[in-house]
């Protein structure tokens, strides 16, 4: 029987890996594949993790972690192959001189097309080009200059902006697309890599803080490891957070199943039930607690039970009391979100399709939508996002019904989760620092721009922002 013998980092098991296995294997008999442990290696992924990797591969019969040298193992175990990547055979092998001494083989794979772990992980998500398209007719219409919105963005430190919402980890699982299924009409893909961010009303809470602003963050969360990643990296931005457990329901969890830049399935681990009424009666005595200290509060909804009618209007009530400013959005992807049961909110900032929902009007124009959603909640400001089409402005202040179009300024669109949720933090907050609507749309309007260009929900920074409009 022959033995054969490879080793290697594997930090992110990628198809070229699966080549190189492959090939291996069909060298010999037995294929033995030795994992660099994490003092050797300095990967991020850790041993363990790399190491299962490895032994869920059909091709390998026995793997372990390697804590020698790949040299020092060769010379103790005598494998009869070991096998190497094609791009080593023209570098200097230490190993070449041991082997041929006891009548071994030194090979190297095929050469077939391989793939980086870093490179993978850096087209997929370390990315951060944003290619930002300015519309200059629009600023020219508002008589915007760009130093001023220089000027609004760096007031956002002096807030403090407290959110409430719903909490949601996003995991993106990168796959190599291998096919259809021979058995029925199945996409066939291979995971590769995983990939956390939070989203939901974190990721609001978390660009808040990373374009400047002091943020309290409030929200229901499950007893479980998600809840923790939340944590961990709110903590790390310094994010004051009040998160209640809710035994009844897990972490939101969206895994999002992604090849070739395109998302092949999302599947919701959620509960929709709304909180108890303690968890009601807590919530509303934590907001009590901090709102004398606030200038903005944005309700992010994804109408997953933590933002009940009965919370909605204690903060509400408790914001029109301080005359805080306050913005909304409520997502409808469940079906069932509905920005109306935000009342009086100083900016919404709707999707035309959630607007539609929550009216149940499926045939008006946007102009009138935004009528009828004015009678029936009374918002100053509405923002209604047209994806590739850009932004709708509806303004009702002092009867003064205008409206205008800021076209989508993105020229790259990678991920579109999430550029709702940067367009209401950023246009909240600069309405909130003195912007007037059209400032604020288009400061909106570029944040959402940064956001589509990369995958996952990255909090944007301000440098980012003042980097676009030099």
């Amino acid at each position: 029987m022959k033995k054969v013998f490879v080793n290697g980092d594997f930090n992110v098991l990628h198809p070229g890996h699966i080549r190189l296995l492959k090939f291996a294997k069909e060298s010999g008999d037995y294929l033995v594949v030795g994992v660099n442990c994490d003092a050797i290696s300095s990967k991020s992924v850790s041993e363990d993790i790399r190491l299962e990797s490895i032994q869920a591969t059909s091709y390998v019969d026995e793997s372990f972690i390697l804590r020698t040298s790949a040299l020092e193992y060769i010379k103790e175990n005598k494998p009869d192959i070991v096998v190497k990547g094609k791009e080593h055979e023209l570098k200097e092998n230490v190993e070449l001189d041991v082997v041929r001494s006891y009548g071994g083989q030194l090979i190297f794979s095929s050469g077939e097309i391989g793939f980086s772990s870093m490179d993978l992980l850096r087209r997929e998500f370390l990315s951060l080009s944003n290619n930002v398209n300015h519309n200059t007719k629009y600023t020219k219409r508002h008589d915007i200059e760009l130093e001023s919105l220089k000027r609004i963005i760096e007031k956002f430190h002096d807030l403090k902006v407290l959110v409430v919402g719903d909490t949601i980890v996003d995991e993106y699982i990168t796959c190599e697309p291998l096919g259809m299924s021979q058995e029925d009409p199945t996409i066939v893909v291979s995971p590769l890599a995983t990939n956390k961010f939070i989203g939901g009303a974190a990721i609001v809470a978390s660009h808040a803080r990373t374009l400047g602003a002091d943020v309290k963050f409030i929200s229901v969360v499950g007893d479980d490891e998600n809840n923790h990643y939340v944590q961990e990296g709110l903590s790390a931005l310094n994010i004051e957070t009040s998160l209640f457990y809710d035994t009844t329901r897990p972490t939101t969890l969206k895994q999002r199943f992604r090849a070739s830049n395109k998302t092949l399935l999302r599947v919701n681990h959620v509960k929709q039930h709304s909180v108890s009424k303690d968890i009601e009666n807590e919530i509303l005595s934590n907001v009590r607690e901090c709102i004398d200290e606030m200038d903005l509060i944005i309700f992010s909804d994804f109408s997953y039970g933590v933002l009940t009618d009965n919370i909605i209007e204690g903060i509400v009530a408790l914001g029109e009391q301080k005359n805080i400013f306050m913005a909304a959005d409520s997502q409808s992807s469940s079906q069932n979100g509905d920005i109306t049961k935000f009342k009086g909110m100083d900016l919404v900032t709707p999707t035309e399709r959630e607007i539609r929902l929550s009216l149940n009007d499926f045939s008006s124009g946007l102009v009138i939508l935004s009528e009828k959603l004015s009678a029936k909640s009374s918002p100053k400001y509405i923002f209604t996002t047209l994806g590739a089409e850009g932004l709708m402005i509806y303004n009702s202040v002092e009867d003064k019904l205008l409206t205008d179009n800021v076209e989508a300024l993105g020229s790259i669109i990678k991920d579109v989760s999430g550029a709702g949720d940067s367009l209401l933090t950023s246009s909240s907050m600069a309405l909130a620092v003195g912007a007037d609507i059209w400032q604020s749309a288009y400061i909106g309007s570029l944040c959402a721009a940064i956001q589509v260009s990369r995958v996952g929900n990255i909090p944007i920074t301000k440098k980012e922002i003042l980097d676009e409009l030099d």
